[in-house]
């Protein structure tokens, strides 16, 4: 079983893997009995941070997971794990929060999380009744029309989220997708300042700015699609096909995803890796017993940088952000 690296949250105290286990997915057959056992699977391997949302449709499987894990031995108690889970933008109001995070408890079975984030800085309204999160997700950055985009009240949702810090729902609360900005616009409300902000990093965006800004004001950056999301409706494979890292990969005798997982390890964030492929689970973990080299992190340093996930869906003429350079604070 291999043995991950973990961190110190600033605020909170808590150690937190810095490597952990993403459930996101589109994909129909990887829901339910499959998650399952991916998730049953990674923690024989060694994971124990576990990364979930509302949005996400999984964590029923994670929680029925961790019940079967505990029967079967593979872990002693629920405390050697690290969840994570986060609100979805149509329960991004004050009133909202503390039970759209009891409803996460409730399907992870659960009486509290390690980290709960606010997934978007942002809010959604439905146009009609009837339209679920879930559909949201079917048609997440295709267009989706079914729903208004809102500003958020960062004050009230955030002033809320402490709430389910104080009440002991969740030993931590963060920040996912926002901006040097929108992290600003949080800092300077927040009487419990966030731990984490989750947010699109790997070689060929590497968020220097946001991990500064981020890590001077003692909030550890996480990085999701650290190999660019590859088989997702939202990513794409410019990540693993970049001629350098190939290069690269093959001179350290690594695979791309473990030369991409390297960096991040390297740049000082935690990393949410994710992939139900027995194989390529056991390799995410062996990035932790060799190093880069200088001249290999200065030729990754060049590589032309652009956000590969950019959610034109939140941009609308009518809305709070009217532009692609207004939503990311020209963070793009």
């Amino acid at each position: 079983m291999a043995s991950i690296p973990d961190c110190a949250l600033r605020w909170s105290g808590q150690r937190m893997p810095v490597l952990g286990f993403g459930t996101a997915s589109d994909r129909v057959e990887e829901s339910g009995l499959v998650t399952k056992q991916a998730l049953l699977q990674a923690i024989k391997l060694g994971y124990r941070h576990f990364d979930t949302a509302s949005l996400y449709g999984s964590e029923s499987a994670l929680g029925e997971a961790i019940i079967e894990a505990l029967s079967l031995g593979l872990i002693k108690s629920r405390n050697e794990l690290f969840i994570t889970s986060k609100l979805w933008c149509t329960h991004g109001y004050a009133d909202l929060v503390l039970p759209a995070l009891k409803t996460s408890l409730q399907n992870l079975k659960l009486d509290y999380l390690d980290l709960y984030l606010i997934h978007w800085p942002i809010c959604l309204k439905e146009k009609s009744e009837g339209v679920s999160g879930d559909k949201f997700w079917q048609n997440a950055f295709t267009n989706n029309k079914e729903y208004v985009v809102l500003p958020m009240d960062v004050s009230s949702v955030w002033a809320a989220m402490e709430d389910c810090q104080r009440l002991g729902f969740t030993k931590s609360i963060g920040l996912s997708n926002f901006t040097c900005k929108k992290v600003a616009d949080i800092l300077s409300v927040a009487k419990i300042p966030p731990v984490v902000n989750q947010v699109e990093m790997n070689p060929l965006w590497q968020q220097k700015k946001l991990k500064d800004f981020c890590h001077g004001n003692g909030i550890l950056l996480s990085a999701f699609s650290p190999l660019g999301a590859v088989g997702t409706s939202w990513g794409s494979n410019r990540v693993m096909d970049c001629e350098l890292l190939k290069e690269i990969a093959k001179f350290k005798g690594k695979t791309v995803a473990q030369v991409c997982l390297r960096w991040a390890y390297e740049q000082g964030v935690s990393i949410i890796v994710k992939s139900f492929n027995a194989e390529r689970m056991k390799q995410n973990l062996e990035i932790f017993d060799w190093s880069l080299s200088e001249d290999e992190l200065k030729m990754m340093d060049q590589i032309p940088q652009n956000r590969g996930i950019r959610n034109e869906d939140f941009v609308s003429e009518d809305g709070p952000f009217k532009t692609l350079e207004e939503l990311w604070d020209g963070e793009i």
